[in-house]
Order: C-alpha cells, then sequence, then structure tokens
C-alpha cells in the first residue's frame, strides 16, 4: 500500500522504516514540529514521580534535569522507551492513554509521597492534573516542548494527494486529524481525500475527520503504534 504517515518527523521516520521493511511505500509528512523548550534546570526536589504523556516530554525533560532516579510513569510502551533509552532507571507504563495513566499514578502513588511532575507540551488541557489532584495528589506541570501545527502539505504530500496517488494515511492523535483537515481544505483536495482510507489511533481522532466525509475510517484497538500498524495487515 502507498500510506501517508503524519507524525512529527523523528517518530514519522521510524515508522517508516518499519512500514517499509513490511513493502509499503511511504511517504513522511509532518503536521506538527515539536520544539522543545529551553530553560534553567527543572528541580526534581520533592517530587516522588514524573509523568510523561509523550516520548517528546520525555526527551525535552531529559534536557533540562541530569537527573535519572526518579522513577517515571508513563503514558505508552512507546514512552516507556525512550525514557529507558533517555537514561532513567525506573520505569513504569501504564500501557493506555492518560485515562490509564491516571489510575496506574493513584495505584502506584501515595498522595502523600511527594509531588508528581507533568512533564507536559504546551497543548495541555490540564485534565490529568486536575484529576490527580482530585485524588489528593500534588500535580506540577512543566511545559517542557511545544507542538506547532503546520500551515499546509509539504509539496511532495499535496501532488500525491492531488494526483490520487495515496492509498492510506495514519493519524496518531486528535490534533493530527484536526490539522490533516485543515490542510486539505485549504489546499483544495478534500475531495481526494475522501477517497482515501484513514487508519487513526483512537475514536476521538477518527471523529475529527468527519469533514471530509472519509469512505473508510478505522480505528486502532488500543492508543499505540502497534495497533495502528496492525490494522494495515
Amino acid at each position: 500500500m502507498r500510506i501517508l504517515v503524519t507524525r512529527p518527523k523523528e517518530d514519522a521516520d521510524r515508522t517508516a522504516v518499519k512500514l517499509r521493511a513490511r513493502g509499503h511505500t511511504v511517504l513522511v509528512a509532518p503536521l506538527i514540529e515539536i520544539r522543545f523548550a529551553d530553560g534553567p534546570e527543572i528541580s526534581l526536589d520533592g517530587v516522588q514521580a514524573i509523568l510523561a504523556t509523550s516520548s517528546n516530554g520525555v526527551q525535552a525533560l531529559a534536557r533540562r534535569t541530569r537527573r535519572r532516579d526518579v522513577p517515571l510513569f508513563a503514558v505508552g510502551a512507546q514512552t516507556a522507551r525512550a525514557a529507558r533509552d533517555t537514561g532513567f532507571a525506573a520505569v513504569k507504563s501504564a500501557n493506555g492513554d492518560a485515562r490509564a495513566l491516571v489510575a496506574a499514578a493513584v495505584d502506584w502513588a501515595k498522595p502523600d509521597a511527594g509531588a508528581l511532575l507533568h512533564a507536559a507540551g504546551a497543548e495541555t488541557r490540564g485534565q490529568l492534573a486536575g484529576t490527580l489532584r482530585a485524588h489528593g495528589f500534588e500535580v506540577r506541570t512543566s511545559v517542557v516542548y511545544d507542538a506547532i501545527a503546520v500551515s499546509g502539505f509539504p509539496t511532495e504530500a499535496l501532488t500525491a494527494l492531488k494526483s490520487g496517488e495515496l492509498d492510506v494515511v495514519l493519524l496518531f492523535s486528535p490534533r493530527s486529524a484536526r490539522i490533516f483537515c485543515d490542510c486539505a481544505i485549504k489546499a483544495g483536495v478534500a475531495d481526494r481525500c475522501a477517497a482515501l482510507m484513514a487508519v487513526c489511533i483512537s475514536q476521538a481522532a477518527s471523529d475529527d475527520l468527519a469533514p471530509l466525509g472519509l469512505r473508510v475510517v478505522h480505528v486502532a484497538s488500543g492508543p499505540n503504534e502497534e495497533a495502528v500498524l496492525a490494522l494495515l495487515e
């Protein structure tokens, strides 16, 4: 199949390697650019555990602290791998989404054992922190990166969409789905996109594709790359 991968570049490149190894033709077109936030070292004093909802948060935090001894609770397997690769010694994975991470943190941590630090992106809505505070936890939020939406499709991707050269688009977040819709409408290729099969990481991402009226939309069985790629089989 001819597949459009819309993840941020580093993630997209890793996904592309896996897809090409399975015999697919891949075009990488990141819809979000990740920018790490510079600043002073982030203190982990009094922190019992770090909450990481993305691998970008892990990598951004690792640039701002030399400590790797604080336990890190990751939302899923990819984020956990990033934490281990960055040198964090005690890593646990909730193997799910933000709600799964909240449930796991309530089980793994204690409200009176110190604060939880969320290594967050600028787009965070604060729901994770708010829910944990309702359970009696002190939660500190450190915005360590920003995810900037592109203003339009890269030239190669736009050409492929216009000519109908693609079969599938992979969408790994609701925001990516919204950006994809915006770019398609802006570029005048919404009708061409309607012929694509979309594979989405969640129902929320699928719902945000509604303006394009895609004929075939599949939702992964779990919020992770493995589940998304499994649908291509």
